[in-house]
């Protein structure tokens, strides 16, 4: 008797066929409330807003999208990026932040997860420690949308074939920090536990807030509460 898992690739295979002829039938979905509104107010922190060009937006195929630089006096704290998809189709879906970091200079030392709880519930997110040049960071992205928080690029790729064939919606936004790894403090080295701690816990604060914020703008009906889990929505 064969394994289930012998039947995954022809379950891709016809899932990826629905999707694709579905693709005309998906709806753009547009967001509840704009994105500027996300994280607009961080106490002891001043945010500036960049700019992705447009070459970059169209290879990307983001609708919408919120990038963000937050210092601490003139020091940058974190970054943020949220892109919004209001429908993903054949070369206009989100692309992983572990395929794209490498070609912007940046050398994975480490990848892995890591669990933020909101309200009381546990999300799995998606946390590396980068490397450009001297420059030290952990970066920290998920997906989010339809009622989901997912860190899984498969499961991910999996609820998209499944939800545009079924219900004809895959608008889904991706969400990224940044928080730049500082070695020394007063000239004193902290030694690789404090190096890393101190960047760990300001992204997972971030994090926490922005699930919440993120889910707000979201497209009405998906708002049931990623924060209370990973339950599918119910239709629009």
């Amino acid at each position: 008797m064969r394994s289930p898992a012998a039947f995954v690739p022809a379950a891709l295979l016809i899932a990826g066929c629905a999707f694709v002829l579905h693709t005309r039938g998906q709806e753009a979905i547009p967001l509840a409330h704009p994105l500027a509104g996300i994280l607009a107010d961080v106490p002891g922190y001043r945010f500036k807003d960049q700019t992705v060009s447009p070459e970059e937006r169209r290879i990307a195929g983001m609708t919408d999208y919120v990038a963000r630089t937050y210092r601490r006096d003139s020091t940058i704290a974190f970054t943020t990026l949220v892109s919004y998809y209001d429908r993903q189709t054949q070369g206009k879906t989100i692309h992983s932040p572990k395929n794209c970091l490498p070609g912007a200079g940046w050398e994975i030392l480490r990848g892995g997860t890591a669990t933020v709880v909101v309200n009381g519930v546990a999300h799995e997110v998606n946390r590396y420690v980068l490397k450009n040049g001297p420059a030290v960071a952990v970066a920290y992205y998920w997906y989010q949308g339809r009622g989901r928080v997912v860190a899984n690029e498969y499961q991910v790729k999996w609820n998209l074939l499944r939800d545009a064939a079924l219900s004809g919606h895959t608008e889904e936004a991706l969400v990224r920090i940044v928080v730049p790894v500082t070695a020394k403090r007063g000239g004193v080295d902290l030694g690789e536990d404090r190096t890393y701690a101190g960047a760990y816990a300001t992204g997972e604060t971030i994090a926490r807030r922005l699930i919440v914020e993120v889910e707000h703008v979201l497209p009405s009906a998906a708002r049931t509460a990623t924060v209370r889990g990973e339950t599918h929505v119910a239709s629009r």
